[in-house]
């Protein structure tokens, strides 16, 4: 996210072109009230409420939600400081942050809709199994969104058959829409979002790997004896999905998808050595390198994937538009949040830093992990990790170094408690919409909390004595 002081350094010239002051104000976050944070807290609150409490409204009006807290921290800011000020974080936020993160949630997400597994399969115990173990693979490399929207529909008709499905889903979302992307930044928006800001690519999958594998095999070893235990209690059922061999359309995208690693891994890999600015934001070649290959990527998937495969994989552009209108709301409303946490104790939540610290001021990283992931499991998994990582300093290279076990809890916590609840991650909402339009009975929001909570608030407990203790 951007940075606490607005860098005005850079070109002279492409600042007067653009109109921008040549002095950037900087964020004192010491000195900032915390209702500096009120546009960045409504903004979440609108996400978790209004899908619930007005969903006409939200469906119409995301956008116009999303630009009102946006400017209710713009309008506010540019008074206190300038104008110029206030276009310079908008500027530095998008080229920086925004832009990278929906380019390659573009990509992932288009090319993922070009795959489409055919046929019917039988949803038995170990065959359902199998596919969450699987996506919880894929997961990873192809995000949990273009994981998600791979497999449910085939894994919703291999079990259509079943008068007791809705844990399938259930196990589904904690697996594959959350749990599984946790091992490269393509898995999930906060691991991106931490590469974007200096983690390497591989950091996560090192660090990462071990507590992944035992919360994988603690919940496939539980969904299997529950799925048994249904399974043989319901009986032989027919299956009313015609019998059809099994096939992949779409095939080329799985190449675009190496692809997209391929340009991921580039531009962390690759240093030319040199950078311009655009009103003395500095922008680096290898990331416009990167976003270049991706768009691409996308573009390639579209032509060469036909369009009736996408039309039988359900493809449409919503959950894309409502992502990018989203984050672009909350990129901009973190800001001085992010101000505000940097300061450390001397800043307005000073007491959340003195809960996660010792008395030492050394990180009590299993706090770090709590409060990332509750908060992560109620807001929104990627700006929380911005919040926390930011919280811990924000060095990439201490945070991977003498702090890497509190990135880790930070990293697990966004990424494994978004399962928590329906709006902790975004596939979660869209698999439950997949579910319901397909006949399975899902549970409300709080019915849901009532499987995550006694089944995962145990597993993040261990993961917190193996790992953080």
């Amino acid at each position: 996210m951007p940075k606490i002081l607005i860098s005005a350094a850079g070109i002279g010239g492409a600042t007067m072109l653009i109109g921008f002051p040549a002095q950037a104000a900087a964020i004192d976050g010491a000195a900032l009230p915390l209702l500096w944070g009120i546009p960045f807290a409504g903004i979440l609150l609108s996400i978790a409420l209004l899908p619930l409490l007005a969903p006409h409204f939200w469906h119409h009006h995301y956008g116009k939600v999303a630009a009102f807290w946006a400017f209710a921290f713009l309008v506010p800011f540019a008074i206190h400081d300038s104008i110029g000020s206030a276009a310079h974080v908008v500027l530095e936020v998008a080229l920086h942050e925004y832009l990278p993160f929906t380019i390659l949630l573009l990509s992932l997400f288009t090319i993922a809709g070009g795959v489409r597994i055919v046929g019917n399969l039988h949803g038995s115990p170990s065959l359902n199994t199998g596919l969450l173990a699987a996506g919880t693979i894929l997961a990873s490399w192809m995000g949990t969104t273009g994981a998600a929207m791979l497999l449910i529909r085939p894994l919703i008709r291999a079990n259509d058959n079943r008068r007791h499905n809705t844990h399938v889903v259930i196990f589904f979302i904690f697996l594959v829409a959350n749990v599984g992307g946790a091992l490269t930044p393509l898995g999930d928006p906060p691991l991106f979002l931490g590469f974007l800001k200096g983690v390497r690519f591989f950091w996560t999958m090192e660090a990462m790997f071990a507590p992944t594998l035992v919360i994988s095999t603690i919940l496939l070893v539980m969904f299997y004896l529950i799925d048994r235990y249904l399974y043989v209690k319901e009986g032989v059922t027919r299956d009313p999905t015609p019998d059809t061999s099994v096939r992949l359309e779409g095939g080329i995208n799985i190449l675009l998808l190496a692809g997209v690693v391929g340009a991921v891994l580039l531009s962390g890999s690759w240093h030319p050595g040199f950078s311009f600015h655009v009103a003395g934001i500095e922008v680096l070649p290898q990331n416009l390198a990167r976003d270049a290959i991706l768009l691409a990527l996308a573009g390639l998937s579209l032509l060469l994937t036909s369009k009736h495969s996408r039309e039988a994989n359900g493809f449409n552009w919503e959950p894309i538009r409502e992502v990018a209108k989203l984050f672009a709301g909350i990129f901009v409303t973190i800001v001085p949040v992010i101000a505000i946490l940097r300061a450390g104790t001397e800043g307005a939540l000073g007491d959340i830093i003195r809960l996660a610290t010792d008395e030492s001021g050394a990180p009590r990283n299993e706090m770090y992990f709590w409060l990332t992931g509750l908060l992560s499991g109620f807001l929104d998994n990627a700006p929380t990790y911005l919040v926390f990582f930011n919280m811990a300093g924000g060095d990439a290279a201490a945070l991977m170094g003498p702090m890497a076990v509190t990135l880790l809890a930070i990293s697990m916590g966004a990424v494994y408690m978004g399962a928590l609840t329906y709006i902790g991650n975004a596939p979660n909402f869209m698999v439950k919409a997949i579910a319901e339009q397909s006949g399975v009975r899902m549970p409300s929001f709080f019915g849901y909390m009532a499987w995550s909570v006694p089944i995962l608030l145990p597993v993040f407990a261990l993961v917190t004595w193996l790992w953080l203790l």
